[in-house]
């Protein structure tokens, strides 16, 4: 989704703030001489709260220092002959202090403020003081109010009058709020009204209450108790359809009728600027609704808010064009009605034209101008330091014409402070203005050389505030040249603002501010600065994700990097809560295991000081459902229920299930089981029940997310009990000993016993003889029949029963006694060698009489009894390949090339193998080698290379030779491949470069008599340097053994070592003791017994490590020897079976200690041999 943004710059705030100062009156500099001026005043309408000290506040300006007097009443107010009265240091402001006693009420009245110096008086407006009051309730006795139910009803407030008037709010006695809605409400004048009254109503009683704002004082008018007359009983099922609630309760419906106001018509008048508040309260049955409309048009746009249900109308900041008739229409089913309100707009003054201080200079002319408009149109009247101005000394300079005051030729020392008060019947203005005359140069007010930043593209300003006396002429100019400036881009204020429309970066520079009048010239500089707007350029996006999954909201800026740059998180408009599981980060913020408060509005905040950028989305967090609530059980059955429920909140995400659930108490008590699923938007369902079961049910709901809690469980439900109708399952019979045989089934739960005291019957006879049954009753699932015969079949049946009866008759299931170990072995084994790793078995199998059991397989036991090369020790674990059935052949697979190996056949039934057949000895043949271990390549120079390899680990037979192909290659260009064969003992080999360019591709293989093995592919490093070539190995491996830092490490090793042997040296010739730790060999074990252990697939019969064997930090055995193994051959690593039944195993050879040494001196004439003797 499409992320919400805003942009805003700093300076633009500011500037919009600033809009209305530009073309203001310049202001005196307080250094110059200048009459007062009034720079703050109490409000005309002054309330005070009565337990505080008074301030009535009057400050002032002026040079020299204003001196403050004040009158009261018209009066001159002599603040020193009142103790309680003083004016603070430096101002005129009063403060009557009441700590020492004392009525605040005395000093109630008309209080103004006169501020005097040397070149004027200025006046403050009249400040009408009055002390706060919050009167006591009279004393009232309210008798109870009867009614018959569906009248109307007006319950009266009246409160005491309050200065200022109280806020009013009904509540019962026990301070509980009245619930207000369209038929139960309070009017604008406190009452509180029932369109019509209920039965309901009269369950509390009602109070009206007076909260008085200076005290924070509530006070309580005595409760009103209503007693409700009904035609019909009170019935609450009838209530329920609400459409038929008049109906059943014998209430007649009528048409409405207004309350308030009275009649069809009423007037109202309002003050211009206030807010107009218009209201209908109608009874009526039902409650009417109420719908406002204007005669002629529409209601004011932008301007009107219904309040109070619809029953109040608010029309903000009234003007004279809301003026008209506006009407009120109730309506219900049974009719409507309209009342129409003549709405009359008056104002108070209000300001056309404000006079404004004037500054002239000697010989100037000038005019203060004070126009007003109200209705009705206001009076003017012009004072002169406070005197009307037609009882001031004559001034023939000064000429008064209305509104306005003319100035021609004013000469030093004229100055004056005037006063313009326009009033009428609703209100008063009172501005003052003086006039001062002057003789002063330029003077520039603001700092020199100031610094301006501003973002690209954006409105700013430049200051240049200035004073003199004629007033200056002021111009700008741009890096000290060129013409003016204003017009285009520019506009230059009076004040000696200058207004840029669009900030551009051809725009930065240095801006000069000229100043002149006739006295002189001043200027100064301000340097404007242009920077890149900051941008989110990848914001956060809506996301829809799980309860604890980690979402990321991406917050990617752009900015000016001179600006020093913040970014911050909101949640839901607050400043977010960097707790440990969210991570802010430079470009986001990353939530760790999101949960369900975690969802809201997040907003990206990156700004600077001039400017920022935001970026909004929405994060909605999937949770689990809410629980199922108020369970309840209806249409009660013997074998059903109804079951009905609530469903909780989805938490975002839609319940696609519910699961019902039960538990019983006799059974399993306290466990509860699955007992139906239905769909996500069912909320009643119809149960299926068991006979004798006390069912208590659950519902758990589901959606993605996952699983609600379980709700509250129901109410229990006992039903009856009856005989059972199932028997148990899994009827089965088998021996645990030659000599018996065990009966199990699965038992019934607890919604199959049907009653009490359930047991099973269990009955058994030999299938083969006809006989009698046998039976045992028994309660638990579990039956043994001991002296059997060894594996011979039975007839078996298992019946429920309890005490209301038996299940129907059970079916009948043949089991077996228990088995014996098979008296015979596998005869006329016979071996066919397949290759050099597999052989084919044959066999006559056993006669099943022998078996004594059910056949399971044949397995046939085999080892490594030696390798055909001689003095190599092997492992003679044994191994097995199982062939399941009865069969008389199979493979057995991935055995050693060129060793010798015992094998020996079994049978196997239930209980185990039987008796070994006669070993058979059998060798395998020569096979293929392996790979070469390595390939060294080394070039010492430009000519040659020198090669040398290893033996292959596993050589399967008597090698012969080595075979070498190789071929120069440059890029994707290759030389003609070169064939070089080895005798069995060589293993290096030099070769003559034909360019010294090119790389060389190697191809190593082994071979024995049957052929040649896997090959080694190795290619020689590029040369770093063609000048000094570098010696490689292989895969990039440098030769460390040329290396100086090796030689080194190697020198301080033999160095270490010899200072040891010094100091070993010195301890024993010194008689000190060693300990000694003996090492044993452990040997392997070929007949170890573990291998009977029934398995089809392959098992080594010994995992423990040997002695000589490490184990890995996996846990896994890694030995120090080499491991001949058939994993090495290539042909897989685990252990399988082929469709024929063969086995797919591996094996270990494993170097003994002692045969080793004997290879030494015995065997070290043959190459191939020596080669054995190392692996």
């Amino acid at each position: 989704m499409v992320m919400q943004r805003h942009h805003l710059t700093c300076a633009g705030i500011a500037f919009a703030l600033y809009l209305h100062h530009l073309i203001s009156a310049i202001e005196v500099p307080l250094d110059l001489p200048q009459p007062p001026t009034i720079t703050k005043q109490s409000v005309k309408d002054y309330i005070v709260d009565p337990r505080d000290n008074i301030f009535i506040e009057c400050e002032a300006k002026g040079n020299p220092i204003p001196i403050f007097s004040w009158t009261r009443n018209g009066k001159f107010f002599n603040v020193a002959k009142d103790p309680k009265v003083s004016m603070r240091r430096r101002s005129g402001t009063l403060v009557i202090d009441f700590h020492s006693g004392g009525r605040p009420e005395d000093y109630e009245g008309e209080y103004q403020c006169f501020a005097r110096n040397d070149y004027g008086t200025a006046l403050s407006s009249k400040i009408h003081l009055q002390v706060s009051k919050s009167p006591l309730w009279p004393k009232e006795k309210v008798d109870v109010i009867e009614v018959d139910e569906g009248a109307p009803l007006s319950l009266q407030c009246n409160p005491p009058p309050g200065l200022p008037s109280p806020v009013i709010f009904w509540m019962s006695s026990s301070m509980e709020p009245i619930h207000q809605d369209k038929r139960v409400s309070q009017g604008q004048n406190g009452d509180l009204y029932f369109s019509n009254v209920m039965l309901q109503d009269a369950q509390t009683d009602y109070s009206c209450n007076a909260r008085f704002h200076f005290t924070h004082t509530i006070q309580q008018k005595n409760p009103y108790t209503l007693k409700v007359k009904t035609k019909k009983p009170h019935n609450e099922t009838s209530l329920r359809n609400h459409t038929d609630m008049y109906s059943a309760r014998g209430i007649t419906e009528t048409t409405p009728s207004f309350m308030y106001p009275y009649g069809t018509s009423s007037s109202q008048m309002v003050l211009r600027g206030v807010d107009l508040l218009l209201e209908c309260i109608a009874s009526g049955v039902p409650a009417p609704d109420i719908m406002w409309y204007k005669k002629g048009g529409e209601l004011p746009a932008g301007k009107t808010k219904m309040e109070n249900f619809n029953k109040a109308l608010r029309i903000s900041n009234v003007s004279e064009e809301d003026s008209g008739e506006y009407f009120c229409l109730a309506s219900n089913k049974m009719g409507s009605i309209r009342h129409t309100i003549s709405v009359r707009v008056k104002a108070a003054p209000y300001w056309l034209d404000e006079p404004q201080n004037l500054i002239l200079a000697p010989g100037e002319d000038g005019r203060l101008v004070c126009r007003a408009n109200g209705n009705p149109k206001p009076t003017i009247q012009w004072l002169v330091n406070g005197e009307p101005i037609e009882a001031s000394p004559p001034n023939p300079s000064r000429e008064v014409a209305g509104d306005t005051i003319v100035f021609r030729d004013t000469q030093i020392g004229s100055s004056a402070v005037y006063q313009c008060n326009a009033s009428n019947e609703h209100g008063y203005l009172l501005a003052n203005a003086f006039v001062s005359v002057l003789d002063v140069p330029p003077r520039i007010l603001a700092p020199r050389n100031q610094l301006i930043r501003v973002i690209q593209n954006n409105r700013t300003r430049l200051d240049c505030p200035f004073f003199g006396s004629p007033i200056p002429t002021l111009r700008w100019f741009k890096n000290g040249q060129g013409n003016t400036l204003d017009g285009g881009n520019y506009k230059a204020h009076e004040n000696g603002s200058l207004e840029m429309n669009m900030a551009r970066k051809e725009d930065q520079g240095i801006y000069t501010c000229v100043a002149t009048n006739i006295l002189g010239k001043a200027e100064a500089q301000v340097r404007l600065e242009v920077k890149d707007p900051t941008r989110i350029v990848r914001g956060p996006e809506d996301q829809v994700v799980k309860r604890g999954s980690m979402p990321r909201l991406h917050c990617r800026v752009k900015h000016d990097p001179t600006l020093k740059l913040t970014v911050t998180w909101l949640k839901d408009d607050a400043p977010l809560y960097m707790g440990n599981r969210m991570k802010k980060e430079d470009d986001g913020l990353t939530i760790y295991g999101v949960a369900e408060k975690d969802q809201g509005d997040y907003t990206c905040v990156a700004s600077t000081e001039l400017d920022k950028d935001l970026a909004k989305a929405y994060l909605t967090v999937l949770e689990r459902p809410d629980r199922p609530r108020d369970l309840e059980l209806t249409d009660l059955a013997e074998r059903s229920v109804q079951l009905t429920w609530i469903p909780g909140d989805d938490n975002n995400s839609p319940i696609t299930d519910y699961i019902v659930q039960f538990e019983e108490d006799r059974f399993q008590p306290g466990m509860w089981h699955n007992h139906s699923r239905y769909p996500g938007n069912v909320n009643s369902a119809t149960l299926s029940l068991s006979p004798y079961v006390n069912y208590q049910f659950r519902v758990i709901a589901v959606n993605e997310v996952g699983s609600s809690l379980p709700s509250v469980p129901s109410e229990r439900y006992q039903t009856n009990g009856a005989r059972p109708e199932f028997n148990p399952t899994g009827v089965q019979g088998a021996g645990t000993q030659k000599n018996n045989m065990e009966i199990t089934w699965m038992p019934l739960n607890a919604t199959q016993a049907y009653g009490p005291n359930l047991r099973y019957i269990v009955r058994w006879r030999r299938r083969d003889i006809r006989g009698s049954w046998y039976n045992e009753t028994v309660k638990t699932p579990r039956h043994v029949v001991w002296n059997t015969p060894i594996y011979v079949p039975y007839e078996i049946k298992v019946q429920a029963e309890n005490d209301f009866g038996r299940a129907p008759e059970p079916d009948t299931v043949i089991g077996y006694s228990g088995e014996d170990y098979p008296k015979a072995a596998p005869t006329d084994v016979r071996i066919r060698i397949l290759n050099s790793t597999a052989i084919a078995l044959t066999w006559t199998r056993v006669h099943l009489d022998t078996i004594q059991g059910q056949l399971k397989e044949y397995r046939a036991y085999f080892w490594r009894d030696s390798s055909l090369l001689k003095n190599l020790w092997v492992s003679k674990k044994r191994q097995y390949v199982s062939f399941p059935g009865d069969r008389n052949r199979g493979i057995v697979s991935r055995l050693f090339p060129y060793s010798n190996y015992k094998l020996e056949m079994v049978v196997t039934n239930g209980r185990g193998d039987g008796p070994r057949s006669e070993i058979k000895e059998f060798p395998t043949p020569e096979g293929v080698p392996s790979s070469p271990r390595y390939l060294r390549i080394r070039q010492p120079n430009l000519e040659i290379i020198n090669l040398e390899w290893d033996h292959p680990e596993h050589p399967n037979g008597v090698l012969t030779g080595y075979n070498l192909r190789y071929q120069a290659f440059n890029g994707s260009k290759t030389g003609r491949t070169l064939v070089e064969n080895f005798s069995p003992n060589q293993t290096k080999f030099t070769i003559q470069r034909t360019d010294p360019i090119s790389r060389y591709r190697f191809f190593l293989r082994a071979r024995t008599q049957v052929g040649e093995g896997e090959t080694l592919v190795e290619e020689s490093p590029a040369l770093l340097n063609e000048a000094t070539p570098t010696p490689a190995y292989t895969k990039n491996q440098v030769d460390i053994a040329t290396q100086g830092w090796f030689i080194g490490l190697m020198c301080a090793i033999a160095l270490l070592v010899l200072i040891l042997l010094i100091v070993c040296f010195i301890k024993r010739s010194r008689g000190g003791k060693y300990p000694v730790r003996d090492n044993k060999d452990e040997h392997l074990n070929p007949e170890d017994k573990n291998v009977e252990d029934g398995s089809f697939d392959y098992s080594d019969e010994d995992n423990k490590p040997l002695p000589n064997s490490q184990t890995s930090l996996d846990g896994t055995i890694k030995q120090q020897e080499s491991d001949d193994s058939l994993v090495d051959y290539g042909e897989g690593g685990e252990g399988q079976f082929n469709e024929d039944g063969s086995f797919i195993g591996q094996y270990t050879v494993k170097k003994d200690k002692e045969e080793t040494e004997g290879n030494e001196s015995s065997e070290a004439t043959s190459p191939v041999n020596a080669i054995y003797s190392l692996a």
